[in-house]
């Protein structure tokens, strides 16, 4: 095994090589250029062949060269600092260097690959401050902190307390993301939280999902990519609040694919120079089609076809039948153009392959651009090339993708309008790809490639300089307005961009495309996007979710807080994290005066010893401590009692709250929905608790039955079926007998309205629910007045079954202590508060632009 090492100052038209001054025998493996200071480099040798580095402070005229006790896999320079670097040794552990790799000390050991980070300036504190994600010896990981020559054990620092998911730190921006799981089989096999954090406070919000990716955190908002759990290869779309912690959902069902490396590729595409335009490729009914967005995803629309094709025969193409198709794959390989390009330098610019049709197609494509920020699109070729952007955007480089060798490349200077052909090599040239470096007036490309594929490396020097004539002047200019189907005023602005005049051959400068005027402009419905909680219906209107109560408090209650309590205020005490990370109370929804209720508490991980268990109910000062993780109890008072656990383990101390309903007597039926919900449901407790509140305002709103005496508990599993509980008004006044028969009126009243299909809800847009009740039951009929012992119970159930040979039973009475669990998966809740008052409604709609907010008002 060997390696060349070449130099060349004049931009590739001569080379020198550098073999005898970093050691004839020395085989190299990696080159890095220093981000911060381009004079100095750094060559890694083959770890397989010995472990050393070589730095140069010269541009790569002269190395010196240092023993490494470790092998480096990769490296991460200091935004900042010049000379400090980060390396991640072939063994997981991670380095630092603060005088540019000549001594390294061992900050951490089994570190996740590629999960290292700087410090955030101007959100860190400390400038050599990294952020680590640290496997442990159990299968987890663990979010670290620690300054770069002060690591040690004493000095680490953990921000988030509990175990995270493997792969799952990511630090961009102003934001640091983890995820973490949640146990017993809430989301079986799958990652249940994800956790967008603001630098200064850890508040995580929870979506259910298998995979997530962070697309974007441009101006404050987080673009998050989330695979939920009822999808296999689509992603959904969400944006998120300024401070990343409330998130709407944006666009559903959006393509993904696999890399040429296995990695997951979002097809969303961000263009580059102006900020809030998007596409995607969205599955539709097992179709593949392409939207565009100008307002950050508030609105997405199809893409217009061209109206002519190459030969300027006119392209019937009518919308939503047909629309412009696009392939929206960045390159994995660095000197690729790949599918679809665009550039900061170069606002408005986009180049994209893709098809004219009903749907994305990967035979008989073409390559597009468009020069207006995606509203109209032009077919430059029919066949797939790789387009380059030379000269700051100024001139386009085409060359076919192909795998036979070429001689030819094509250069435009009027954004693809016409394009003269070049002849590059005399001899056809397996092109491998091509460099063009970033920022280059020179007009230079170097292409790389094969004459036989026995050849060695060829190198070929592509030089425009004299095909411009002279440095652009104020005349060859010209303005373009940025338009949202012909809408001026895109997100609360009017912009004017310039670019060159097609047809001018001259060169421009870093400055000479981008925005020209900048000015705020009168906001309209389109500039709005719904609030947190909100989904659209139509155009304009912003509804709230099925799961979304608007008059909820829009503060959360914090740790220790107190909340208001219809006796008295109670504090609970504040949780410790440690080695006890989940507690879930298990507890009946409805249970009998005077009637022994069993209580328990199932604890993750499931081994770790003697637990001593703190149970409060209700309002009591004292709590009852055991050492047994379940007990019995016997409700003496009416109404909602409140029951919480905490778990100690050594100093730590974890906590759950449930809600009993307490009653002397109550009904109960069971209900079943459409078939439409099951695909929705993603059988979690979150999810059954809302749906259990959207039924029961459903069952309100239709038959004007008091909401307190309506409860209804949604069941684990599928198909989604759920218990209807009709409970004794508040206060009773009269004979029981008396309230009984008032009950039997509420029930009738209920199972007419569900019987006659009235009781329907809006689960999203377009998905219309229906609630039945269900007729055959299993259901025993009992009375709580009597005691009955298993064998009874059983001998009824049987006269039941072989009633239901005769007959259907219509409606049946169940007065019984519900000591069984059904929510049989964990919903851990530090802390359970409510407000003290109400709160006033959140708005439906908030301003995508800050500045919209003092610029318009909304009257609805």
């Amino acid at each position: 095994t060997e390696s060349s090492l070449w130099r060349s100052t004049d931009y590739g038209t001569t080379y020198e090589k550098l073999n005898d001054k970093v050691g004839l025998k020395t085989v190299l493996s990696y080159l890095y250029v220093n981000p911060t200071n381009k004079r100095k480099i750094m060559l890694l040798s083959d770890p397989e062949m010995e472990s050393s580095i070589l730095i140069s402070s010269d541009e790569g005229a002269t190395y010196q060269k240092y023993r490494l006790t470790f092998y480096i896999q990769s490296l991460l320079f200091h935004p900042k600092q010049e000379d400090w670097v980060l390396a991640y040794s072939l063994d997981q552990k991670l380095y630092s260097s603060m005088d540019f790799g000549r001594r390294w000390q061992l900050m951490h050991e089994r570190i996740t690959p590629n999960r290292f980070y700087w410090s955030v300036a101007g959100l860190d504190k400390e400038a050599d401050l990294v952020h680590m994600e640290v496997r442990t010896a159990d299968g987890y990981a663990h979010y670290l902190t620690c300054r770069i020559q002060e690591c040690a054990e004493t000095t680490r620092s953990g921000p988030f307390a509990r175990s995270i998911d493997i792969s799952s730190l990511v630090v961009q921006d102003e934001y640091i993301f983890i995820q973490s799981w949640t146990p017993y089989g809430t989301c079986p096999g799958l990652p249940c939280a994800i956790f967008p954090q603001p630098h200064e406070a850890l508040s995580p919000y929870s979506v259910f999902f298998q995979d997530m990716h962070i697309i974007s955190t441009v101006e404050n908002q987080v673009f998050a990519a989330v695979q939920e759990w009822n999808q296999n290869d689509t992603y959904n779309l969400y944006i998120s609040d300024t401070r990343g912690i409330y998130f709407t959902l944006a666009m559903e069902n959006i393509k993904s694919s696999r890399g040429l490396m296995g990695n997951i590729i979002i097809e969303l595409y961000e263009v580059a120079g102006i900020k809030g335009i998007f596409l995607a490729n969205k599955k539709v009914d097992d179709q593949v089609k392409t939207y565009i967005t100008y307002n950050k995803g508030r609105d997405w629309r199809l893409l217009q076809a061209p109206d002519v094709d190459l030969r300027g025969s006119p392209v019937h193409c009518l919308l939503p039948f047909c629309s412009l198709h696009l392939h929206l794959q960045i390159s994995e390989n660095p000197y690729s153009s790949g599918r679809i390009s665009s550039k900061e330098t170069a606002p408005g610019l986009l180049v994209a392959t893709g098809n004219i049709g009903p749907e994305l197609s990967y035979t008989d494509i073409g390559v597009f651009i468009s020069s207006d920020g995606g509203n109209t699109w032009r077919q430059i070729f029919d066949e797939e090339y790789n387009v380059w952007f030379l000269d700051w955007g100024g001139a386009l480089v085409a060359m076919k993708h192909t795998p036979l060798p070429v001689r030819h490349l094509w250069v435009s200077f009027d954004e693809g309008h016409s394009w003269d052909k070049y002849g590059f090599t005399s001899v056809p040239l397996f092109v491998d790809g091509a460099l063009v470096e970033a920022g280059v007036e020179t007009q230079i490309m170097t292409v790389f490639g094969h004459f036989s594929l026995r050849s060695e490396w060829q190198l070929v020097k592509v030089d425009y300089k004299s095909i411009f004539s002279r440095r652009c002047t104020k005349e060859d200019y010209q303005t373009w307005h940025l338009l949202n189907q012909g809408e001026p005023c895109v997100m609360g602005e009017r912009k004017i961009f310039k670019k060159r005049k097609p047809g001018a051959q001259c060169a421009l400068g870093r400055d000479s495309s981008g925005t020209v005027l900048s000015e705020p402009c009168v906001c309209a419905d389109w500039d709005f996007e719904c609030d947190y909680g909100y989904e659209r219906h139509g155009e304009s209107q912003c509804v709230p979710a099925f799961w979304y109560n608007p008059a909820s408090p829009s503060k959360d209650c914090s740790l220790g807080q107190s909340y208001l309590n219809t006796i008295e205020t109670l504090t609970l005490f504040p949780v410790s994290p440690g080695p006890v990370e989940h507690v879930h109370l298990r507890v009946p929804f409805v249970a009998i005066r005077n009637k022994e209720v069993n209580i328990s508490a199932v604890v993750w991980p499931s081994q770790l010893g003697t637990l001593t268990y703190f149970w409060w109910f209700g309002n009591s000062t004292k709590p009852l401590i055991t050492l047994d993780s379940s007990i019995s109890f016997t409700f003496l008072a009416e109404g909602t009692n409140t029951i919480t656990v905490q778990v100690a383990a050594g100093n730590a101390l974890i906590q759950d709250t449930k809600d009993i309903a307490v009653h002397e007597y109550f009904q109960s039926q069971l209900l079943s929905f459409s078939p439409n919900l099951d695909y929705h449901n993603p059988d979690i407790p979150e999810w059954r608790q809302d749906i259990g509140n959207v039924i029961k305002r459903a069952l309100v709103k239709v038959t004007g039955v008091p909401e307190d005496q309506i409860l209804v508990a949604v069941f684990p599993g599928l198909p989604t079926s759920a218990e209807l509980f009709i409970l004794p008004p508040k206060n009773l006044t009269e004979r029981r007998k008396g309230n009984e028969e008032d009950l039997e009126q509420i029930v009738e009243m209920l199972f007419n309205a569900l019987n006659q299909n009235l009781v329907q809800f809006e689960l999203k847009p377009g998905v219309q629910v229906i609630v039945y009740v269900t007729q055959l039951t299993l259901a025993p009929l009992v009375d709580s007045s009597a005691g009955h012992s298993s064998s009874a119970m059983l001998m009824l159930l049987s006269v039941v079954f072989v009633g239901l040979a005769v007959f259907l039973i219509y409606k049946f009475k169940r007065y019984v202590l519900l000591s069984l669990n059904f929510e049989s998966e964990p919903h851990v809740r530090l802390l359970r508060c409510e407000p003290a008052s109400s709160s006033p409604t959140p708005p439906a709609c908030v301003p995508s632009l800050a500045g919209c907010l003092y610029l318009c008002q909304i009257n609805k």
